[in-house]
């Protein structure tokens, strides 16, 4: 069936920085968390949970600038205990920073092959330091936000390059495309199933649904319900990978996998694999 690449969803960067920082915020209790993209070696502060001011509402940070402009400079975590005193960092943005009222803040980058991509801060108002623990807690956040990004630019890059060469090609192009596709939706699952942060899952299986669900919204009601699980089992063996190869992909033993793929095909009323897969995108569970 044509596909129509303009209606592909993009993950979105502002759903995932204000998601990361709900993690860092219920993670270490910090009271006031924010942060933004890096957009030419520019920070630009865009999302904030628990600030009482707007100062620091879409600042411009340059390299080297500040503490987050150092963090983008160095592609590494840095802090300050006390930041009016801090003789570490410049102090551009003492206005608007001590105007929020913030003393002892922690940034850590979003680091994708090699780029910092954007910072997330957390900080409190008095200046008693951010211990190691915290800042390795954010550090962890921001690794599972590189790792959507990265999957996010993949997704990104498989569809611009179908895009180029699709005019006039017709259904090959569109088929081209559509194969990418599913092998983005399989990635998309796999990843979302090794990230730790529950919220950074939940939004890579909301677009693997999103993704689904436009490439087939023509498709007819059904009844059948496959749990997350057998459609990430099942959508690996859509691409031809062995159950060994599914089962390592998922961190599963492969009895496991075989289990899975037996009520899914149970559910499908199918008698193999390749019946399940096609039973599954006629009904547009599957991509």
């Amino acid at each position: 069936m044509p596909v129509d690449p303009s209606r592909t969803p993009r993950l979105n960067d502002a759903d995932t920085l204000r998601g990361a920082l709900r993690a860092i915020q219920r993670r270490t209790g910090l009271p006031v968390v924010f942060g933004g993209p890096v957009h030419g070696n520019i920070l630009r502060l865009t999302e904030f949970l628990g600030a009482r001011t707007t100062g620091l509402r879409n600042l411009a940070v340059r390299p080297g600038t500040g503490l987050g402009g150092r963090v983008v400079a160095m592609s590494r975590a840095a802090r300050v205990l006390d930041y009016g005193t801090a003789r570490t960092i410049t102090h551009h943005y003492d206005r608007p920073v001590l105007g929020e009222g913030l003393r002892s803040i922690a940034a850590v980058p979003v680091t994708v092959a090699g780029r910092t991509r954007a910072v997330l801060y957390g900080a409190v108002r008095q200046p008693i330091g951010l211990g190691d623990a915290v800042v390795d807690t954010m550090t962890r956040v921001a690794r599972a936000v590189a790792e959507e990004v990265r999957v996010r630019d993949e997704v990104e890059r498989r569809l611009a390059l179908v895009e180029a060469n699709a005019a006039g090609r017709g259904e090959p192009a569109a088929q081209e495309l559509l194969e990418r596709l599913r092998e983005v939706d399989a990635e998309l699952r796999v990843i979302a199933n090794a990230v730790a942060d529950e919220d950074i899952r939940r939004r890579l299986l909301e677009a693997s649904r999103r993704l689904t669900a436009r490439v087939h919204s023509g498709a007819p009601a059904h009844r059948v319900r496959l749990s997350p699980r057998e459609l990430d089992v099942l959508s690996l063996v859509a691409l031809g990978c062995p159950y060994a190869e599914v089962a390592r992909r998922l961190g599963l033993r492969p009895e496991t996998v075989k289990s899975y793929m037996r009520t899914t095909m149970r559910k499908l009323d199918s008698h193999n694999r390749h019946e399940a897969v096609v039973a599954a995108r006629r009904l547009g569970l599957l991509l």
